[in-house]
């Protein structure tokens, strides 16, 4: 049984965390808490920062990206980026937009109607003709 007094505890640590990790990702704790204050490429962030500070063992992202601007996609993918990097973090992204693949995956599997077109580095995925001709119309 968690008595009370250890879940304050527990949750003022994560409370901790959770602030350390927004100075990581590049925004202000006082200011950026409120997701609804920010633009939609720092709302991904802030979502992925409150993600981190839970200690997970995987992150799961399900299109990140979707509605952002260019500009955002690019501050999206240097986040992914550096969690990657910087955490040993393995992060599972479900994604339409290649360019955002491309730019941050080793591995990549490609679906097409529900079965498996394609798997495994992603350069070589993206080079895959039926990859080509399905998603990129090429």
């Amino acid at each position: 049984m968690l008595h009370v007094g250890k879940y304050r505890k527990v949750e003022k640590e994560m409370d901790y965390e959770a602030m350390s990790l927004l100075k990581v990702f590049d925004l202000d704790g006082s200011r950026d808490v409120l997701a609804a204050n920010l633009p939609y490429g720092k709302q991904r962030k802030l979502e992925i920062a409150r993600a981190m500070a839970t200690g997970p063992k995987l992150l799961l992202l399900d299109e990140p990206a979707a509605g952002m601007n260019p500009n955002e996609n690019k501050e999206l993918m240097d986040t992914i980026a550096m969690v990657r990097q910087e955490f040993d973090m393995t992060i599972l992204l479900i994604e339409h937009d290649m360019k955002l693949v491309s730019g941050i995956c080793e591995k990549l599997t490609v679906l097409n109607f529900g079965r498996v077109l394609c798997q495994g580095e992603t350069k070589e995925v993206l080079s895959n003709p039926e990859v080509i001709t399905a998603y990129l119309g090429e």
